[in-house]
């Protein structure tokens, strides 16, 4: 059910139109080493492709649910509580040339290694030209022209966001960019920047992901080089206020410490090696066993004629 904006969030509005100045910035520094490990560890047993980024994102849909108010979807002066939290990862294809996006509804309620073979599988479509939304979206795109586009996508938001409406045949979909949305600069190398909103992205947070590297911390009065992973934030001020930046960052790194505390029992997918090794061995001295035994019994059998 539907409130009407009140308080800060009304003045806010009032204040600002679509993201141009209410935006404010944040960032964190992660120790991950445990983050790494587990990621190491999911993709050795069940061969998927998890990453950091994916382990971020995880951590922004866990970071949504215990910030419940900067999930919801603002529209005509009234804020609307999203009916899931869904994430939406900006990603590249064709080679790191091309930029396009994935949402993933309920992640939440998923876990890092289903976001992963989703994401997986989805960008393998749009690169196989199967994933027909994106089709129409990149055909629209192609052919407008830059000031008609701008008024597109600004109509394309009020339509899907605003209003709150499906309209798959023309390839746009329902708050298409999710509560939150994730992208990484960390592949690059690029340890620290920041990513700007767009007035059609509705949505009170972008995260980016930058990358790994050794650094001095303090750790129990020590000085040790452990891994370190940056992450920055872009905030719409429309949607959040600075209590709940600071919640939604406590939750992420809450997350992003400890992964594996808030993931499923990771279930086997590929075998492990040892055993694999066991099982060759126990095979191979079977069919030695079987070998010995029929040559026996034909020394039997000679030795009884």
């Amino acid at each position: 059910m539907s409130t009407r904006v009140q308080g800060w969030r009304k003045l806010a509005g009032a204040s600002w139109g679509a993201p141009r100045d209410p935006q404010f910035t944040g960032d964190i520094d992660i120790d991950a080493a445990e983050l790494l490990a587990y990621a190491d560890r999911v993709r050795m047993e069940t061969g998927a492709h998890v990453t950091v980024t994916h382990l971020v994102g995880r951590a922004v849909a866990h970071a949504l649910g215990r910030v419940p108010a900067m999930n919801v979807r603002l529209a005509r002066g009234r804020e609307h509580p999203r009916e899931s939290i869904d994430v939406f990862f900006i990603v590249s294809t064709a080679g790191g040339s091309e930029l396009t996006g994935i949402k993933v509804t309920a992640a939440d309620q998923k876990s890092v290694v289903e976001i992963a073979d989703q994401l997986e599988a989805d960008v393998q479509a749009v690169t196989d030209g199967t994933d027909a939304d994106f089709g129409r979206a990149k055909k629209l795109l192609t052919l407008l022209p830059p000031r008609v586009l701008k008024a597109a996508l600004g109509i394309s938001a009020w339509l899907t966001s605003d209003l709150n409406l499906d309209l798959p045949a023309l390839g746009m979909r329902r708050q298409a960019f999710g509560g939150a949305m994730i992208t990484s600069v960390g592949m690059w190398g690029i340890a620290h920047a920041y990513s700007p909103l767009a007035h059609y992205y509705r949505v009170p947070v972008l995260v980016l992901v930058g990358a790994v590297s050794q650094q001095p911390v303090a750790v129990a009065g020590k000085v040790l080089v452990r891994p370190v992973l940056p992450i920055t934030a872009t905030f719409d001020h429309r949607y959040v206020d600075g209590f709940q930046a600071a919640s939604f960052a406590h939750a992420v790194e809450e997350y992003l410490a400890h992964p594996a505390s808030f993931e499923p029992r990771t279930e086997r997918r590929v075998p492990d090696q040892r055993s694999v090794v066991e099982d060759a061995a126990a095979a191979q001295a079977e069919g030695a066993s079987k070998t010995t035994a029929t040559g026996q019994a034909a020394r039997s059998t000679t030795m009884g004629a």
